[in-house]
């Protein structure tokens, strides 16, 4: 049986998305700031692009309407609640749903990065990282894929071709317009976006993941063999204790939950589409490290393996998800029942949004609508279809 408690939360959560039309501020939207628009000696600077994000990225106050950051679509953000509508679809098939499917696949169409391979997509603000700078609209791995996956989502609910040629495209974008970082044995990570050779696991993993499930639809060789590459190269860098670093940079020698779970996802996925197996240890591992390490016996989602704060909406967001598609919904059930309602209980506003972060000293309650909003509503989406699944109870469309 469903429990209620967290039921109850998706529809507080669903109606607040829907009041805001599924538009909202993002933790990185610092620099669509018009005040930053009258400093334009400073915008050329990357350290004080660096300084204005993080500004607003960690400020427990909201400056975005004084500093003229306006609430807008993101296309990941889209992506996302169009796989959990497909969720929803799967347990209740009715015309409303089909609507709202079809309302998020016509906004992705309008929203597509031009001139590259293929179908792609990128963030609706500037974006200064330590590693790269990436402009307005430039396409990245991570959210093209998730959107890309979206739309097969709905392929398999709604049969239209279009999204899967859609999804075809994107792989073009990744294996044509993205760099790629070699190893010794002809294995590759592919970068984050076009403009930068940056090697992140998570990221390059994404990538496998859609190429290996348009291969299971398609069947060409091509796919899965690039896909095959990144995997290896990315298990090739799993430490001994099952953990990854986020990526290759010196700065990038942390582990975190979240990025754990996309690593654990997507491996599992690869595995799944393509059929090959080669790869069960490197997850096996990466599981008993993951679930060991990031959860408190309370319930509390830990960001760091070494750390618990800040404690970040999306760790427990992905939790379900990882859970989901390693098939280990039920076995870890318990745990998860305590996070989520530890989640519920201390990150879920009485309006229906969730929390960005919970820091030692203060907390962030700022509802960012595709860091936390989007994540939670495709996670507790997710958590639904498990527990129908579950009972018997999804019914045929």
């Amino acid at each position: 049986m469903v429990d209620k408690s967290i039921e109850t939360s998706f529809i507080k959560l669903e109606e607040y998305c829907r009041s805001e039309a599924y538009k909202g501020y993002d933790p990185f939207d610092g620099l669509n700031s018009k005040l930053f628009d009258y400093l334009p000696f400073l915008r050329k600077s990357r350290l004080f692009k660096l300084i204005w994000i993080q500004f607003f990225k960690r400020s427990p106050v909201n400056f975005r309407k004084i500093a003229g950051i306006k609430k807008d679509y993101n296309a990941k953000a889209v992506g996302l609640f169009l796989s959990g509508y497909c969720n929803l679809y799967k347990i209740n098939p009715t015309e409303t749903t089909i609507f709202q499917i079809r309302s998020f696949i016509d906004q992705l169409q309008q929203c597509q990065s031009d001139e590259y391979s293929g179908s792609c997509w990128g963030y609706n603000f500037d974006w200064q990282a330590r590693a790269f700078f990436q402009p307005k609209n430039t396409p990245t791995i991570v959210a093209t894929t998730f959107i890309s996956n979206a739309l097969l989502d709905a392929y398999e609910i709604i049969g239209e071709e279009h999204l899967l040629k859609m999804a075809r495209s994107s792989c073009d974008f990744i294996i044509k317009d993205l760099n790629k970082t070699y190893d010794d044995k002809g294995n590759f990570a592919f970068s984050y976006s076009p403009l930068d050779k940056s090697v992140v696991f998570n990221a390059s993993l994404l990538g496998s993941r859609l190429l290996s499930r348009v291969y299971n639809f398609t069947k060409e060789s091509i796919l899965i063999e690039e896909a095959k590459k990144s995997v290896a190269f990315c298990c090739n860098q799993q430490l001994s204790n099952g953990s990854w670093c986020y990526g290759t940079h010196s700065f990038h020698q942390w582990i975190d939950n979240f990025h754990t779970g996309y690593n654990l996802e997507c491996i599992a996925e690869y595995m799944k589409f393509s059929g090959d197996n080669s790869y069960e240890q490197h997850l096996d591992m990466g599981f008993t490290f993951y679930i060991k390490t990031f959860f408190t016996e309370e319930g509390i989602p830990k960001y760091y393996s070494n750390s618990i704060y800040p404690i970040d909406i999306h760790a427990p967001a992905q939790m379900v998800i990882t859970l989901s598609k390693l098939d280990k919904f039920q076995e870890q059930k318990e745990l998860l029942d305590r996070v989520l309602k530890w989640t519920i209980t201390n990150m879920q506003s009485e309006k229906g949004y969730f929390y960005y972060q919970i820091n030692k000293y203060f907390p962030s309650k700022i509802p960012y609508i595709r860091w936390a909003q989007a994540w939670m509503f495709y996670a507790l989406s997710t958590y639904l279809f498990e527990e129908n699944k579950k009972t018997n109870k999804l019914q045929k469309p």
